[in-house]
C-alpha cells in the first residue's frame, strides 16, 4: 500500500445558482491576459446543454480520456505514440475555435470620439480579439445557452440525452435545468499527462496538482485532445498549453481557490484525501463501467485507521497532512456520508472534483397534490419521479448507474426531514435516518456541513511549510523529535526560571520576537559541557 495525499473538491449542485462568480474572478485571475481571451479555467453550464467547448462530453467525436482493452489493460482513446505521431500536424480529434467561441470587444473609442452634433445614433460594432477583424455576427459564447436560453436549438444536442436514451420537453415550463460549474479533474490518472509527447504535462506528487511546464512545452496540443473534460487550453499567443492551476499559490498559502473564495452560494468544499497510489490502475480499468465509481470510492483511505497512517508518514506523507485529511470535508461527503460522485467516471481519469446531485424542487408539487411535501416517505417516492429525471444525472455522475444517485438524494431528503422536526423543536424521528443507514448524529453533522458550515469547515487546506526548521535535520532531528517539540507545553519565546528562552528543548522552535534582551536562547545555543580547566569561568553570554 503506497498512501498518497491529494487536493480535492465537492460542489453542492443543490446550491449553485448560476451567479457566474467563479468564472469571472476566476477570469480576472488566471486569464485575463492576450492569448486566453477565449479560455475560462472555470466555467458554468446549464444541464441539459452542449456545454462548453460544444458538446466535449460526446467522447465518439473527441476521444478524451481512456478506454480498456480486451486484456484489462488501458490505452488513451486518441491512440497509442504511433498514432499520436502520424497526427501530430493534423489533429483531427482537436477543438476549433469555433467550438469554444471567437472572443470580442466592441470599438468603444467609436463611442467615445464620436462628435456631438453626429445626427445618427454612433455604434459600436463587435470585433474579433484574435485577429481584429470585424464581427457581423456573434452567434456563441462560453455560456450561449445558459438557463435554456437556446433550449429549443441545442438541448437536442446533448450528449448525455443520447447515451441514456432520454426524450426532455423544451417548453419552459415543463423542462428542467440545474447549474454545472467545471475546473479541471486534476484526474489521479490524467489522459492529459500521457498523452503529452514532450513531457511538460505532469501530477505534482506532493498534493496530486496537474500542471504544465511552460519550458518543456512545445504546443502539440495532445494534452487537449487526450483530456476528455477539454480542459486543457491552447495560448494563441504563447504557443503554450494552459490549464487550471488549483490556485496552488493560494493552496500552498493555506488559502482556497479564488473560484471557493468568491463562490456566492457556498457551495464549494476543499480537503486532502488519502488514497492507495498502487491500486490506481486497478480501480481505472475495472470491466463494468457502472463498477467505477465504486472502485474509485475504494481508492480512498480512512485517515483515521492506524495503519493508513503508519503507511502515509512511511511514504512521506507530512504530519500535517494526515491531520488535514482527518478533518477534511471532503472525506465525510465522499466515504462518509456517501452523497458526493465523480463527474463522468465512465472516461477512466479517476477525477477528483465531486458532486452532489442537485435535488429538484419535489416539495411544492408534493404539497400542491394534497400531501405533506416534508415528509420523508412521500419524498422517498417522489424522488424517482422528480423533475430532474434520475437517468440524466446518472449519465452525468456514475456512468448510468441510477443507485448510487437516487441513495444520494434520498439521504438529502432524509435530512430535510429530519431537521424539519429539529428545527420546529419536535422530537426526532430516528426512523428517517435509519431508512437511509445512518443515525441521528449523521444526519445532524451532515446537515451543519452542508448547510451551515463555516469558512474553516468548508477549507481545510494545509500549508506546505516545512515541518523541520531549516538546519534542524542536519543536527540530526527528525520530523518526530520536531513534532514532540511542538506539542510540548512549553511555548515558544517564553522564559524559564534562568531567563533563558524556552522552545521545548534542544532544537524547538525559537520565536526572535519574543526573545527578550539579555536571555540566552538554550534552543540557539545548547549549554556547554563543563571542564575542569574551566570551572569558575564565564563566557561572554554571561554563562558559566
Amino acid at each position: 500500500m503506497k498512501v498518497m495525499a491529494q487536493i480535492a473538491m465537492v460542489m453542492n449542485l443543490d446550491k449553485c445558482i448560476g451567479c457566474h462568480t467563479c468564472s469571472v474572478t476566476c477570469k480576472q485571475a488566471w486569464t485575463n491576459r492576450e492569448g486566453t481571451e477565449y479560455i475560462w479555467f472555470n466555467n458554468v453550464e446549464t444541464k441539459p446543454g452542449i456545454g462548453y467547448p460544444r458538446r466535449w462530453e460526446d467522447q465518439d467525436k473527441w476521444n478524451g480520456g481512456w478506454q480498456r482493452t480486451s486484456s484489462g489493460k488501458l490505452k488513451p482513446k486518441s491512440g497509442g505514440r504511433l498514432r499520436k505521431l502520424a497526427q501530430i500536424f493534423s489533429n483531427p480529434d482537436l477543438p476549433e475555435i469555433s467550438d469554444y467561441y471567437e472572443p470580442w470587444t466592441y470599438e468603444y473609442e467609436k463611442l467615445l470620439s464620436a462628435p456631438k452634433d453626429q445626427k445618427t445614433l454612433p455604434t459600436a460594432r463587435p470585433i474579433s480579439q484574435l485577429d481584429g477583424r470585424p464581427l457581423d455576427k456573434v452567434e456563441w459564447s462560453s455560456a450561449w445557452d445558459d438557463d435554456l436560453g437556446g433550449s429549443t436549438e441545442t438541448m437536442h444536442s446533448d450528449p448525455i440525452l443520447k447515451q441514456m436514451n432520454l426524450t426532455v420537453k423544451t417548453e419552459i415550463e415543463d423542462s428542467f435545468m440545474f447549474y454545472l460549474p467545471r475546473i479541471c479533474e486534476h484526474c489521479l490518472n490524467p489522459a492529459c499527462v500521457a498523452s503529452c509527447p514532450s513531457g511538460a504535462m505532469y501530477k505534482r506528487a506532493e498534493d496530486g496538482i496537474v500542471l504544465v511546464d511552460q519550458d518543456r512545452c512545445r504546443g502539440w496540443r495532445m494534452c487537449v485532445s487526450g483530456c476528455p473534460y477539454k480542459k486543457v487550453y491552447f495560448n494563441h499567443k504563447s504557443g503554450k498549453a494552459e490549464k487550471c492551476t488549483l490556485c496552488y499559490p493560494r493552496l500552498e498559502a493555506g488559502q482556497p481557490t479564488v473560484c471557493s473564495e468568491t463562490c456566492v452560494g457556498r457551495l464549494r468544499y476543499l480537503g486532502v484525501v488519502l488514497y492507495d497510489a498502487d491500486r490506481v490502475h486497478e480501480a481505472a480499468s475495472v470491466e463494468k463501467e457502472t463498477d467505477l465509481y465504486e472502485a474509485q470510492r475504494s481508492l480512498l483511505l480512512d485517515p483515521h485507521d492506524p495503519e493508513v497512517i503508519r503507511a502515509a508518514r512511511e511514504n512521506g506523507v507530512p504530519r500535517t497532512w494526515i491531520k488535514a485529511a482527518q478533518e477534511s470535508p471532503v472525506w465525510e461527503l465522499i466515504a462518509r456520508y456517501e452523497v458526493a460522485l465523480p463527474l463522468h467516471p465512465e472516461y477512466r481519469t479517476l477525477p477528483m472534483v465531486w458532486y452532489i446531485p442537485p435535488l429538484s424542487p419535489i416539495v411544492d408539487q408534493v404539497t400542491a397534490s394534497g400531501n405533506d411535501g416534508e415528509d420523508h416517505k412521500i419524498l422517498y417516492t417522489a424522488i424517482s419521479r422528480m423533475r430532474i429525471p434520475l437517468e440524466y444525472l446518472a449519465g452525468l455522475l456514475t456512468a448510468g448507474d441510477t443507485v448510487p444517485v437516487e441513495k444520494s438524494l434520498r439521504k438529502l431528503a432524509a435530512m430535510r426531514s429530519y431537521m424539519r422536526d429539529v428545527t420546529l423543536g419536535n422530537e426526532p424521528q430516528e426512523d428517517i435516518a435509519q431508512a437511509v443507514g445512518m443515525t441521528g448524529t449523521d444526519i445532524v453533522s451532515m446537515h451543519r456541513l452542508l448547510s451551515i458550515a463555516k469558512y474553516d469547515d468548508r477549507y481545510v487546506i494545509p500549508t506546505t511549510s516545512s515541518e523541520i526548521p531549516r538546519g534542524i535535520s542536519q543536527l540530526g532531528f527528525t520530523r518526530e523529535d520536531v513534532a514532540q517539540q511542538l506539542d510540548c507545553a512549553v511555548s515558544p519565546g517564553s522564559t524559564d526560571a534562568d531567563g533563558n528562552v524556552a522552545g521545548g528543548g534542544a532544537g524547538g522552535p525559537v520565536s526572535l520576537k519574543s526573545w527578550p534582551t539579555g536571555s540566552t536562547p538554550r534552543d540557539m545555543f545548547p549549554p556547554r559541557q563543563r571542564s575542569s580547566a574551566s570551572v569558575g569561568s564565564t563566557d561572554r553570554g554571561g554563562r558559566p
